[in-house]
């Protein structure tokens, strides 16, 4: 894979700042922008933290805080660009206002990627003028420590730009498939939420509580989920055993088309989870923190050992 290829990136969030230094670690040339100047500010820093947690040395982080140029234009960040990765916030109407304005300033070669864990890349870029070259890459969260990212095809995608964004993320030590259709949360999101709808209506009908459904799952198939997909798991146990065990359980299993009024009852009462110390669960800061610890802990161990 060809070296210093310049890379835009719009937004230095969570998301953004991630994506930089993933592509920068990896021997690419970012540039990064963001119309909030405390983000722009902050940036660097936050980069820095990252490297630092993922165990890269004071040399190393210093090396790679070299191929990060911080731009308070969207102009200057891709006016030369080869690829361009937009990481702005979950609105339609932003993401084809950053796109339009994206397309009247890069190479009409450029290649211009949305990351969005949910919305459709067909709605998002279906006013560009040059479809061809737009293509959707749902990074997860935290984009620097998990591997996957969904590559999005759209109807117009050329499958010349899919391989080549396909050829860069694999590059920089990420794990990409591709989504030949593009539909509403692609894979991943469809597969967690459709778990997330069941562990929901456990509780809502009283079957069980939010600590019980958490601890079912980090006790027992979520275990193995990381060296075992489902499909692997149907074709270890056997497609018959399978067969069985859906004509018993699927007919119960929750079918609503649309959200949970539980989880519904819970946002209009200001439970908000974590941040507000009640969701399902109740929370003091302290357990919160705890959590993401424990989270960011995993992750970057994980990562030690893909990297090994």
């Amino acid at each position: 894979m060809k070296k210093n290829r310049q890379i835009a990136v719009i937004g230095a969030g969570l998301m953004g700042h991630g994506i930089a230094l993933t592509l920068a670690r990896a021997g690419q040339y970012v540039l990064i922008t963001d119309p909030v100047e405390d983000a722009r500010a902050s940036v660097s820093r936050r980069i820095m933290d990252s490297l630092k947690g993922m165990g890269e040395s004071d040399e190393k982080i210093a090396k790679i805080l070299k191929k990060i140029e911080i731009t308070g234009s969207i102009e200057r960040a891709v006016k030369n660009a080869e690829v361009v990765f937009e990481a702005a916030p979950e609105k339609l109407d932003l993401k084809r206002k950053i796109f339009a304005e994206i397309e009247e300033l890069a190479p009409e070669t450029c290649i211009l990627a949305s990351n969005t864990s949910v919305m459709p890349i067909t709605k998002i870029m279906s006013e560009l003028r040059i479809k061809g070259r737009a293509i959707g890459t749902h990074w997860w969260n935290p984009p620097h420590l998990i591997p996957l990212v969904e590559v999005v095809s759209t109807e117009w995608t050329d499958v010349a730009v899919a391989d080549d964004m396909m050829a860069l993320l694999e590059d920089a030590g990420k794990t990409p498939v591709r989504v030949n259709k593009d539909v509403p949360g692609f894979i991943g999101n469809r597969l967690q939420h459709a778990l997330w709808r069941e562990a929901i209506s456990l509780v809502e009908n009283g079957i069980c509580d939010a600590e019980s459904v958490d601890t079912v799952i980090k006790a027992s198939f979520g275990r193995r989920l990381a060296v075992l997909g489902p499909l692997e798991n149907a074709d270890l146990v056997g497609t018959d055993l399978t067969l069985d065990i859906h004509e018993n359980v699927l007919f119960d299993l929750e079918s609503r088309k649309g959200p949970s009024p539980y989880l519904e009852q819970l946002v209009e009462e200001g439970r908000l989870g974590m941040k507000s110390g009640e969701g399902f669960r109740k929370w003091t800061p302290e357990e919160a923190d705890q959590v993401r610890a424990r989270v960011a802990r995993h992750l970057n161990r994980l990562d030690g050992i893909l990297l090994d």
